[in-house]
């Protein structure tokens, strides 16, 4: 887990790519204010524009950064008694994946990014699906109450746990797994939003040390940071004003297909 300098330095960055990432920056203070799904686009161009192992440990201070504006925008709607079931498999599944990243290199981190980027966006999509046929199903009085007992929800909170510290810790990815584990369990828009504030500001604190044991995080990236982190509060006060007036299903129609370009884009280069 040696430590190595991370690049390109700020000043090898051309305008449209110092453009890209700004933008990707102020995208994830707006996707913690209001809708989750656009991180994955976030990811993505920071993939595409830095080399993608060393994106990972840039991205992570702009993560955090808006993961404090979505606590202090949210910090009462929390459900505590889900996030102390998720937290240990979480953690195990962030375990493994800073074993998978002592070895990986970049094409290796690359090509995991765009895996997992599909892979999220085929969930979101079998999510949405499930959630329409269950409304069909509701508004037909076919309903059914779930017969799952707390031991199917245990085992159903590891998996997503361990899937979702794994995916966080390779590629800043965990929040399409958050996102279909909460809404499976049936939370609202606030407490959604609540709960996945404290979650990944928690789960992202936890990964800084090993990011710099990674050599993921050095002075360099936190130079980039410092620049990128103008843009978050912006972005993320924009998510707050537009969170009631968002066409929920335009929105992630739109991030689902940015998310496969960017998906593909990374495993064809």
């Amino acid at each position: 887990m040696g430590a190595h300098t991370i690049g390109p330095p700020m000043d090898t960055l051309t305008l449209w790519e110092l453009a890209a990432l700004a933008f990707a920056s102020a995208l994830v203070g707006f996707s913690k204010t209001a809708v989750s799904g656009a991180n994955t686009v976030s990811l993505a161009i920071f993939a595409a524009v830095l080399p993608a192992r060393e994106s990972t440990g840039v991205l992570l201070p702009i993560l955090i950064a808006g993961d404090v504006l979505a606590v202090l925008t949210y910090r009462r709607h929390a459900h505590w008694p889900t996030l102390w079931r998720l937290f240990p498999a979480v953690a195990l599944g962030v375990l493994v994946g800073v074993v998978f990243m002592m070895w990986a290199d970049d094409a290796a981190v690359r090509t995991s990014i765009g895996a997992i980027l599909l892979l999220m966006a085929s969930v979101t999509i079998a999510r949405r699906r499930s959630a329409a046929r269950e409304e069909r199903a509701a508004e037909g009085g076919g309903a059914e109450a779930s017969s799952a007992g707390s031991g199917a929800g245990r085992i159903k909170a590891r998996s997503y746990g361990v899937l979702g510290g794994f995916t966080t810790m390779v590629a800043n990815a965990g929040g399409p797994v958050m996102s279909l584990y909460l809404l499976s369990a049936g939370f609202r828009k606030l407490g959604f939003l609540g709960t996945s504030a404290w979650f990944f500001l928690i789960v992202n604190t936890f990964k800084v040390p090993f990011s710099v044991g990674l050599g993921l995080i050095d002075a360099r990236s936190l130079l980039l940071d410092a620049a990128m982190l103008l843009f978050v509060v912006p972005g993320a006060y924009l998510g707050k004003a537009c969170v009631d007036r968002i066409d929920q299903r335009v929105f992630e129609r739109l991030v689902i297909g940015a998310t496969i370009l960017g998906g593909l884009q990374l495993l064809l280069r």
